[in-house]
């Protein structure tokens, strides 16, 4: 099992990110980086102001999502607002054409003053 003082700065930071997040088990972090509810915990008591940590114990104290055993990740819900495009590189040749047969769609647009 890993120690917080074993991680580097980045890693730290994404292990505090994912704690934030309500949606992202304490069992989550523990299998990627190592480290257990307590450690996680202890982390964030060291790494955080105290108004910080407060509200982080505040919000994850009791959460069932927090817990995989408690919350199905399946059940968690989107926070992406509908029509939103997630991000995914572009295959060029399936892109829409911007530009059509007169030429840019730049030179198509008429400007009136």
């Amino acid at each position: 099992m890993s120690q917080p003082d074993d991680l580097s700065e980045e890693d730290v930071s994404h292990v505090i990110g994912m704690a934030w997040k309500d949606d992202v088990p304490f069992e989550a972090i523990e299998a990627r980086y190592g480290l257990d509810e307590e450690a996680v915990i202890a982390l964030m008591r060291r790494r955080l102001k105290p108004s910080s940590w407060r509200l982080w114990r505040e919000r994850v104290q009791g959460r069932p999502t927090k817990h995989a055993e408690r919350h199905a990740l399946t059940d968690s819900v989107s926070r992406r607002p509908p029509g939103a495009r997630s991000i995914e590189p572009v295959d060029p040749a399936s892109a829409p054409n911007e530009a059509s047969e007169d030429g840019p769609l730049s030179e198509n647009v008429l400007c009136h003053m």
